[in-house]
């Protein structure tokens, strides 16, 4: 059975929601992609800690976070775990 590096898969997985905040554009800032702290501003559940956490892969996201995370960054399930 093929050994899983999870510090390696959270760091991916973080990357990953890096790339697709960085998508969002701020509307605070011109020219620029939205923080972390205005990504959480727009969630009722992700405080900026957390999101830092994640896109940093030093905590494993419970499902109810990955679904305020879908939400918030206008992805699907499918598409938020579809990281390589």
């Amino acid at each position: 059975m093929k050994t899983i590096n999870f510090i390696k898969e959270r760091k991916k997985f973080g990357k990953h929601v890096l790339e697709l905040r960085k998508k969002i554009k701020s509307t605070e800032y011109k020219n620029r992609s939205i923080s972390q702290q205005e990504l959480s501003d727009r969630s009722e559940y992700l405080s900026k800690k957390t999101i830092g956490e994640i896109e940093r892969g030093e905590t494993n996201p419970s499902f109810d976070t990955l679904l305020a995370l879908t939400q918030v960054l206008d992805v699907s399930l499918r598409d938020l775990m579809e990281y390589r």
